[in-house]
């Protein structure tokens, strides 16, 4: 079976290459699929080329919180593979790492973002030594079901690996509660600061989140975000002490974390993303990378694409940020700048989700004050037009361009400033490829 694993390598490096030639498709997760067509248990030969194994799941910020880690390990010198694209599912992780691994080479650390549904899938061939676990929204309901799914999908992946190492969210109490490995290392929130004129918004969409060991509603002494927050239960279960604390101030371009009296400027907007950035930096500290190279490193992270990420149209600084659920699309919006003009689009593919009555519990109603023309395209443009009118929006204040191509080219034309784009994730795929929208202006 090895020399069906040393094919599939070199098979997986032929199609790369002829992806990249064609540009036909970008082959996050084709060649995994021939992969494991050629050698199915390609994860158990890959182990023993990789020194420490990380990986990083939860509903919302994945594939920052995984790139963070890679940036900050790389740039301290280590050998790093990552699926950097956000293909998480088991293909995508097979596309990365046979696309990614010498044979002659060992490599220090695999950082995998894993798809809640898929981790137990991977952990049956792949080794682990760190699981970073970001947060449990609702989110997919057509694939996941109701919170209490996603976590045992979760938890039956820590049960498949008692040497495991757990980093988790405080402030989480579904994340909190997880049990199981080795060793638990917790991190969170201690308070926010918001500066530069922005302020906290409280969510109008959330409900009483009940604690995971009785049952009973969680009361909170602070409350950041949807259920995260400082919260205890009269039958004894509460927010478990972090080892990392972060004091957060939050700007209009960057966010300053004071975490246990070191301080770290990270280049990312909003509260959602400081938590990433925590999740980051903890992971780091506790494989043991210097407090001054973690501190000028981060400070050259450049997010994934679609993540905050800024790309120019027509030469006009344009922001994408990916939405797929209520919480993570609330906290998205909370961010967008009101003067730019704003494209929306929303595809229902598998990946994205079938179920798109999450739009009914995102808060679109803030963007009514946009003075532009709000655009929205994608296979439910239709229903993101009907959410944007009963949110406040006038209907001759929405344009419907079904087409997404057509969409960005017609943005771009009206744009007299910024844009703005919020996609979903097949449309954020689609976005990538094209030529239209660039790195440098």
């Amino acid at each position: 079976m090895r020399g069906k694993f040393l094919l599939s390598l070199f098979l997986a490096k032929a199609i790369k290459l002829g992806l990249n030639i064609t540009k036909l498709t970008g082959g996050t997760s084709v060649i995994g699929k021939i992969v494991l067509k050629l050698c199915p248990d390609f994860l158990s030969h890959a182990n023993k080329y990789i020194k420490t194994k990380i990986n990083i799941t939860g509903t919302n910020g994945k594939t920052t919180t995984s790139g963070l880690i890679s940036h900050l390990l790389k740039e301290s010198g280590n050998s790093v593979i990552n699926n950097a694209l956000g293909a998480n599912m088991i293909q995508g992780v097979v596309n990365a790492l046979a696309t990614e691994l010498n044979p002659l080479e060992k490599y220090d650390y695999s950082i995998i973002e894993s798809d809640e549904a898929f981790l137990e899938v991977i952990y049956k061939n792949f080794e682990a030594d760190y699981l970073v676990v970001t947060n449990l929204f609702r989110d997919q309901l057509d694939r996941y079901g109701e919170l209490a799914t996603t976590k045992r999908f979760i938890q039956n992946g820590i049960d498949m690996k008692p040497n495991l190492t757990l980093l988790l969210n405080a402030d989480d109490p579904l994340v909190s509660s997880f049990t199981g490995g080795s060793k638990c290392i917790f991190y969170g929130v201690q308070g926010v600061t918001y500066e530069d004129g922005l302020k906290p918004s409280e969510s109008h969409t959330e409900e009483a989140f009940n604690c995971p060991n009785c049952g009973k509603p969680l009361v909170y002494n602070k409350k950041f975000y949807a259920q995260q927050g400082h919260y205890y239960c009269d039958c004894g279960y509460h927010r478990p002490e972090p080892k990392y604390k972060a004091n957060v101030t939050l700007y209009k371009t960057h966010s300053v974390l004071n975490v246990n009296g070191e301080e770290f400027e990270v280049p990312l907007v909003g509260l959602f993303n400081a938590y990433n950035a925590l999740a980051a930096i903890s992971l780091c500290k506790e494989l043991g990378i210097e407090t001054d190279k973690i501190q000028k490193n981060i400070k050259t992270f450049k997010v994934a694409f679609g993540r905050s990420e800024v790309k120019y149209l027509n030469g006009k600084r344009t922001l994408i940020q990916l939405i797929k659920n209520p919480i993570g699309a609330n906290e998205v919006l909370k961010t967008v700048d009101l003067d730019s003009n704003l494209l929306i689009i929303i595809n229902d593919n598998y990946a994205d989700g079938r179920d798109v009555s999450w739009l009914w519990d995102a808060e679109f109603e803030g963007v009514g004050v946009n003075r532009h023309e709000i655009v929205v395209s994608g296979s439910r443009a239709n229903d993101m037009a009907l959410r944007l009118k009963y949110a406040g929006v006038g209907v001759n204040n929405i344009k419907v361009i079904g087409d997404i191509e057509k969409a960005v080219e017609y943005v771009g034309q009206i744009a007299d400033n910024n844009i703005t784009i919020l996609p979903t994730y097949t449309a954020l795929l689609k976005l990538n490829k094209m030529k239209s929208l660039k790195r440098g202006k």
